[in-house]
């Protein structure tokens, strides 16, 4: 039987009400006897509703600083206090998170060695449209474009074994963008993970939550909007230096791709290395696996725009050339993607 006893359980809180102190006697109840709760800037008149008891730790943050920056606090905490730990688990103060559905992801990760995930079920009847739809927006993102296969990507039950304590403490997010940046970076760490399903509790329709779907939203899909805005700025480029060459100076479509491309990919390495993916890889190292990718796509583009402009009979249509090379581009646009966070830029510390 795994020892819950060896398990912190963080609880980042702002402005909680009486839920909380349910919610942590429920947590001793079950069997954990290290609770840490972050009060991240809370009220003067919500700081009542904090619970005393000899196996809670209280920290706080004077001023609001988001719900990463408490998880992170709390994590430096356990590296510096708890040389007992063998993991910690995450959950909300509200009551959402049953202590059963605690102990089950606590257990789950001393058993497996991995990041455990609390998933909630959002087909159920009576999900608040606000969860479902960020939710959902935020799974689609994160499957279409990073190939990570999350149902919940909001859920706050988590499961750390103490191996990703240090990695997880400096992982980049002040709030809730912290969570999904952790899912970005669990191969980098050279981390596993998996999901366990949870009992799916909204309370007075989740009022409580101080989740914005669309600007928290925004805020998780930054790595994704980060790299759409990178490789956009490489796309004009590209297009506009390929138009001038090949409608204005008429040097022919494999020539005005290859210098377009020339352009164009010096602009995008230099994007997506430091604010895109910011990888501590070498230079020279991921620059030569950048081109090992661009020279084969910038054939394909090449030869691919002139083949289909034959076969169209559109060779003497400058327009219509551009309009297909726009097309092939965009079809090649999410391998580039994968390839790039795979293997061009995956951190040094990658398994």
């Amino acid at each position: 039987m795994n020892d819950l006893s060896k398990v912190s359980v963080i609880i980042p809180s702002l402005d909680p009400d009486s839920r909380l102190s349910a919610v942590v006697a429920g947590l001793i109840e079950i069997g954990f006897s290290d609770i840490i709760i972050v009060d991240d800037g809370s009220a003067e008149d919500k700081k009542a509703n904090f619970p005393s008891s000899e196996k809670v730790t209280l920290l706080k943050h004077e001023v609001n600083k988001g719900k990463g920056e408490a998880l992170k606090t709390a994590l430096r905490f356990i590296l510096k206090n708890r040389p007992f730990s063998e993991g910690a688990v995450t959950c909300d103060g509200d009551g959402q998170h049953l202590p059963t559905d605690v102990k089950r992801v606590a257990e789950q990760m001393l058993k497996s060695g991995k990041y455990v995930l609390g998933a909630r079920d959002f087909s159920l009847d009576g999900v608040p449209k606000k969860s479902m739809v960020g939710n959902r927006l935020s799974a689609a993102a994160l499957s279409l474009v990073c190939g990570l296969k999350i149902s919940d990507t909001q859920t706050g039950l988590r499961a750390i074994p103490k191996s990703l304590f240090e990695q997880m403490s400096k992982v980049s997010g002040e709030r809730f963008e912290y969570e999904t940046n952790v899912l970005l970076e669990l191969k980098s760490m050279g981390a596993e993970y998996e999901e366990i399903t949870i009992e799916t509790v909204y309370l007075d329709e989740n009022k409580g939550s101080h989740f914005r779907p669309f600007a928290d939203t925004v805020r998780i899909c930054s790595l994704i909007i980060k790299y759409l805005g990178s490789s956009l700025s490489a796309f004009l480029t590209d297009i506009l230096v390929f138009t001038l060459f090949n409608s204005v100076l008429k040097i022919g479509v494999i020539p005005s791709t290859v210098i377009a491309r020339a352009f164009s990919s010096m602009l995008n390495f230099a994007l997506n290395k430091k604010l895109v993916f910011k990888s501590n890889c070498s230079l020279a190292v991921s620059a030569l696996k950048y081109y090992l990718l661009a020279i084969p796509v910038m054939l394909v583009s090449a030869f691919g725009v002139k083949g289909l402009a034959y076969v169209f009979n559109l060779k003497q249509d400058a327009g219509a050339v551009t309009f297909l090379k726009i097309a092939l581009d965009i079809i090649i646009f999410t391998v580039n993607f994968r390839i790039q966070q795979k293997w061009i830029f995956k951190s040094r510390n990658s398994k």
